[in-house]
């Protein structure tokens, strides 16, 4: 056993990475660091599979890393197992990046190895450079402490066993068995950023401290143990089980944060970032949102949008709900119902609508999907649509009108429900149903009423 092999066992000892009957799937491009991380473990008696993942991003070199690995593993005796992917069309098809593209498809086909021939994990060749490029890429954008504490040892069954080792350790260690290896012509270009800081920032880092791959990297690892004591100390709810924290609403869709968990945190800010920064919000966006919940008016109705998110500032919580989601509401259409009958619209709404006369024994409904009215005092034909700005009506027992928003305010109706109210108008415009809500006082049943009008509306929301 040399020197790395020593070095790379300890580490995997200290960090519990390894179960002593366990195996293990080796991320092999075909490049110098999979390379070398393939030899160690088979030299420290692990057993191994491998496993290599054709992108066909770079033609022949694609063809030439595959064959590469299939020669290595032969020779070394390790079973190889290999996939091809048709990157640019995923890319194409999931609207990502490709570097996205070919991320997703080689961690989904680890995973499902991983489960096919029982491996306890995964091991990829990220090594203590990346995580110095990686801290630097991060502090370029801003990050957290999360993302300065740059690449962890384990994330679940993802290990990197050679994240104590450099570059250049890597390269001698294989010079040192004699062992070759490919080189992808893509990390020579400066068109990514991480190859701009890696063929020129970290050389210029050097010229002021010889030393500067080492200390950020020391850094690194001093900012990774302060998050796991400040995971450890602050308690932030991954799990919630009550409203004080974030879950899901009634929908599903919505996720509800809230204010008194992030407001009563030693670092509010912190909290905030550890509880939405997962949703696209990070740096000034989390500033402003402090900043307005300590504002006289609470910041309340105040909006932000992630790439997929849109954030909003309600009176105890704060809701996040998918863009595509409102996107997907504010297409929708009106629809018009021109007579009594039956409709099914929008693909999973259903409105029933009948006529009948009153009888003797005639009890208004109660339920909030269907209502009872005064059939003549109901214009056809009907309109069912969302709630515009300036909607006003007037509410069932009441004699002036309201509007909507201020009705569905005092109602304590937060703005994800304001916007995906429905109504239902008459002939004239008249709202005669905030649907779910009340009825318009206009259409009530009185001891004149002769007809009855009844609607009833059923959302399927599996559909």
């Amino acid at each position: 056993m040399n020197k790395i092999e020593t070095i790379v066992r300890n580490y995997i000892v200290r960090h519990g990475m390894w179960k002593h009957d366990g195996s293990y799937i080796v991320a092999l491009s075909g490049g110098a660091d999979s390379v070398a991380l393939l030899l160690i473990l088979k030299n420290l008696g692990i057993p191994i599979h491998a496993a290599h993942c054709n992108f066909h991003l770079r033609g022949e070199e694609s063809e030439r890393d595959e064959q590469f690995c299939v020669d290595l593993c032969e020779r070394e005796g390790i079973c190889l197992h290999r996939i091809h992917f048709d990157t640019l069309t995923y890319a194409e098809k999931h609207k990502v990046s490709i570097e996205m593209a070919a991320r997703d498809l080689r961690y989904r086909y680890f995973a499902q190895l991983a489960r096919d021939i029982e491996a306890d994990g995964i091991c990829v060749a990220h090594h203590r450079d990346d995580n110095v490029e990686t801290l630097l890429l991060n502090l370029l954008r801003g990050s957290g402490v999360d993302g300065l504490a740059a690449i962890a040892p384990k994330n679940g069954n993802i290990l990197r066993p050679l994240l104590c080792i450099s570059r250049q350790d890597i390269l001698d260690y294989l010079a040192e068995k004699g062992q070759d290896y490919v080189t992808d012509s893509t990390n020579l270009e400066d068109d990514a950023l991480r190859n701009k800081i890696r063929h020129h920032v970290i050389p210029l880092l050097e010229t002021l401290n010889p030393a500067a791959r080492e200390n950020i990297a020391q850094s690194a690892r001093y900012l990774r143990q302060a998050k796991m004591m400040l995971d450890d100390a602050v308690d932030v709810p991954s799990q919630p089980d009550d409203s004080s924290t974030s879950q899901p609403d009634d929908s599903g869709n919505t996720i509800t944060i809230g204010k008194q968990i992030v407001m009563q945190a030693a670092s509010p800010e912190f909290m905030l970032h550890q509880l939405i920064g997962s949703y696209g919000f990070h740096g000034d966006t989390i500033d402003g949102i402090i900043e307005s919940m300590n504002s006289q008016d609470g910041g309340i109705g105040k909006i932000w949008k992630s790439n997929e998110y849109i954030l909003c500032i309600d009176r105890e919580k704060l809701l996040i709900t998918p863009q595509k989601e409102m996107d997907n509401l504010l297409k929708e259409r009106a629809f018009r119902l021109p007579e009594e009958g039956n409709y099914s619209f929008a693909g999973n709404t259903r409105i029933r609508i009948r006529r009948y006369p009153r009888t003797a024994d005639f009890t208004p409904s109660k339920e909030s999907h269907r209502i009872t009215l005064d059939a003549d005092q109901v214009s056809f034909p009907l309109t069912y649509r969302l709630t515009q700005q300036g909607d006003r009506f007037k509410p069932f027992g009441m004699k002036g009108t309201k509007l909507v928003s201020d009705y569905l305010t005092d109602r304590k109706r937060n703005y994800m429900e304001k916007m995906s109210q429905h109504v239902l108008t008459d002939k004239t415009g008249e709202i005669i149903w905030l649907i779910g809500e009340r009825t318009s006082d206009h259409c009530r049943i009185t001891p004149d009423t002769q007809s009855i009008l009844e609607i009833e509306l059923e959302v399927n929301s599996e559909v």
